[in-house]
Parts: C-alpha cells; sequence; structure tokens
C-alpha cells in the first residue's frame, strides 16, 4: 500500500505525470491527477488511480490548538462512511491517538462504516511508526495474525508519509516486523521521493550498442571496463526470453528469435503497437 503524494514535489507537470502513470503499474492510491489524465489520453484508461477523503495541517490547525478534538471530530461527522485519513501531528502526535482517538472518540470509530487512517507526520523514522502503533494499541484491541504479528482493530490503520524512500520504506517495515507489528497496519505515502529521487542508476538502468552491421558485417559490441565490472554491458544481438516465471536476457546471438518478448513499438516515429494500461498492469503482475 504505497500512496502517492508526489505531484508537488516535482519538477512540472510532465514529470508527475511520467512518474505517477509508473506507480500505477503496481499500485491504485494517487493524489497526482495528471497521471490519470495521461493514462486516460495515451493509454485508454478511464481512471487509473483512486484517492480517499483526507485532512492536511491547515484543515486541522485553523481550528486551533483548544478546538483540535472538534477539528478530529468533524472529519468523522462530515465522511460517516468508508476510508478517511486524518494527519494528527499538528501539536502533539501521542495525545492525539490516546486521547482524542483512543478514547474521546473511540466509540464513533468503532461504530463507523469504514476506516479511519491516523497520519503522523513527524518523528524520526522508524521510531515514530512503532511509537504510534504502541499508542493505538493502548485504546484499541489488537489481535494476533496467523503469523504471530500484532494486528489493530478494521476499523482504524495507520499512514506513514512523510520521510518515504525505498529505503526508508524497509528500513520500517524492518523495525515492524522486529516488533512484532503486522504490516497491514501500516499504508505509505510518497512524494518527490516516489517520483523524481531517482535516476537511472537507481536500478542500474541504461542503453547500450550491442550490435552493429559494419561493411556489410555483423559485429558485437561491448563495453566492459577494467574499473568497474558493474558497468560492462551485454554482447552481441539480444533476445529477452520467459522460461518458467523467470526473464533472462539471452546475448550473443544465442537466443531463440521466436522465443523473444521484445517487440517493435516505435519505427521512424510511427506507433506500431497500441497498448492499453491494463495490458501493462497484465504485464507486470505476470512476472
Amino acid at each position: 500500500k504505497l500512496h502517492d503524494f508526489g505531484f508537488r514535489g516535482v519538477s512540472s507537470v510532465e514529470s508527475a505525470a511520467l512518474g505517477g502513470a509508473a506507480h500505477l503499474v503496481n499500485f491504485l492510491g494517487t493524489d497526482t491527477m495528471a497521471a490519470i489524465s495521461m493514462l486516460r489520453e495515451y493509454y485508454g484508461s478511464s481512471c487509473a488511480g483512486f484517492s480517499i477523503p483526507a485532512s492536511e495541517h491547515s484543515t486541522m490547525t485553523s481550528w486551533g490548538r483548544e478546538r483540535e478534538l472538534d477539528a478530529f471530530r468533524n472529519m468523522l461527522e462530515q465522511y460517516p462512511k468508508g476510508l478517511v485519513a486524518c494527519v494528527s501531528d499538528s501539536y502533539d502526535i501521542f495525545r492525539a491517538c490516546e486521547q482524542y482517538w483512543g478514547t474521546d472518540l473511540k466509540a464513533t470509530i468503532e461504530s463507523r462504516e469504514g476506516i479511519l487512517v491516523v497520519r503522523p507526520d513527524s518523528g524520526e523514522l522508524p521510531g515514530i511508526v512503532l511509537q504510534v502503533l504502541e499508542k493505538l494499541a493502548g485504546k484499541f484491541e489488537t489481535t494476533t495474525t496467523s503469523t504471530g504479528h500484532k494486528l489493530l482493530p478494521p476499523c482504524i490503520r495507520v499512514i506513514q508519509g512523510d520521510g518515504i524512500d525505498i529505503r526508508s520504506l524497509e528500513k520500517i517495515l524492518k523495525a515492524m516486523q522486529d516488533n512484532q507489528w503486522a504490516a497491514d497496519n501500516l499504508a505509505f505515502g510518497s512524494g518527490g521521493a516516489l517520483l523524481q529521487k531517482l535516476h537511472r542508476d537507481t536500478q542500474k538502468c541504461a542503453f547500450k550498442c550491442s550490435y552493429a552491421v559494419v561493411n556489410g558485417e555483423g559485429v558485437d559490441v561491448v563495453k566492459d571496463p577494467i574499473t568497474d565490472p558493474g558497468k560492462k554491458s551485454k554482447k552481441g544481438k539480444l533476445t529477452l526470453e520467459l522460461t518458467e516465471g523467470t526473464w533472462t536476457t539471452i546475448a550473443e546471438g544465442n537466443g531463440k528469435p521466436e522465443n523473444d518478448q521484445l517487440v517493435e513499438v516505435f519505427r521512424d516515429g510511427r506507433l506500431l503497437r497500441d497498448y492499453n494500461f491494463d495490458d501493462i498492469r497484465k504485464r507486470s503482475a505476470g512476472g
């Protein structure tokens, strides 16, 4: 569960659309409207992603410190059903969890037809996530999953949207596992780190020439620097083959062209294959 909060953290609408569309290949939660619009226009998707009602700090702090409980209650009254997320660290996240959500509004939360998602938005990771879970568990009875991990009741969950990138996400999940917390307690939101805090070395992606025809003869082309073996490129004619669920690039012309999964999509500015977004999602899910 990874929600896209990244629109405001990127350099352009185009960056938001491209990065947001890539995120939606594997997820459904997004606040990046540019991605939904792009996928509708170019990939035949009527609505590739969804969001939920959610507060942000100014909609809470405009009530004033003394009326924060009223601001929280208002969110539950305005959205009596379904998912609703509420940022809860405007003043004191621990008081919010124990007193406001866990005591004053507990009965309302438990009787709602839906889920309240509590959002801390400050504090040191991964400690703040564990602290919020513990505070809520002190007020809402947890159960134990089949794997022996603690799980909050279905009426309440947590979303961590501050400081999330691929490394901090792994760190948080590891800390939860070590402290017997089920991953299902938590959703993640990520901003600029999701859409733009990456480059071609993030997954070691580069495009290199592997084969050329010189004076009518085929020539295998490869780079293999002695100072960095990790930059060695693939050599010769390549095929991408799927065998028993495993993708393998076969180099030096040793593959079988009839098994090659790569197809020509563009040629000289012309679109040869027009995939819709459902096709892309199915391909991603398949391996």
